[in-house]
């Protein structure tokens, strides 16, 4: 199997969760994990599952303008942000995807009860109107606050997630 995991990250987070699944996924599969920045225009033929990642800004998706803001927020807590450029949005607008890739989609979010919005349900519907073929429902993976960090246990978390997106594994 050969998986491509790409992630967005501002702080740091959705970027620990994109490795943590290609951790969980590498015993099983080829994968590649790449910042959205330097993920491929095209995708391989060859490529099994799709897992893309993205922190949930302004209740969905990021934009220039969510991505502007988020960075200015790192650098007041004395970070850059790991993405710097495009986000998974315009991405996802761009990217060339073989037919009937399974995908799988996931993002970072506030810990808050009745929180709406969500960054993987709009990576999800974009991916299916491009033809692709859903392996699991879209996931949420918890930060304490904007700039995090994960909650305990979302690191485990996203590594059963990702188990379950091998083939033949319980749950799959």
């Amino acid at each position: 199997m050969r998986a491509l995991v790409v992630f967005e990250s501002a702080f740091g987070n959705t970027e620990a969760v994109a490795r943590g699944i290609g951790a969980a996924l590498a015993p099983h599969a080829e994968v590649e994990v790449r910042e959205v920045g330097s993920a491929p225009g095209v995708v391989d033929d060859a490529t099994d599952l799709l897992v893309v990642g993205a922190p949930t800004h302004a209740f969905g998706l990021s934009r220039e303008s969510t991505r502007r803001d988020a960075a200015e927020q790192a650098r007041e807590h004395g970070r850059e942000p790991v993405s710097r450029g495009r986000g998974v949005r315009e991405w996802l607008d761009e990217v060339r995807l073989p037919r009937g890739v399974r995908v799988a989609a996931f993002d970072t979010k506030i810990n808050r009860p009745r929180l709406p919005g969500s960054a993987a349900k709009g990576v999800m519907k974009r991916l299916r109107r491009a033809g692709q073929v859903p392996a699991t429902a879209p996931q949420s993976f918890y930060v304490t606050a904007t700039a995090g960090p994960l909650l305990d246990g979302e690191l485990d978390r996203a590594g059963e997630w990702a188990a379950r997106l091998v083939p033949g594994r319980a749950g799959s």
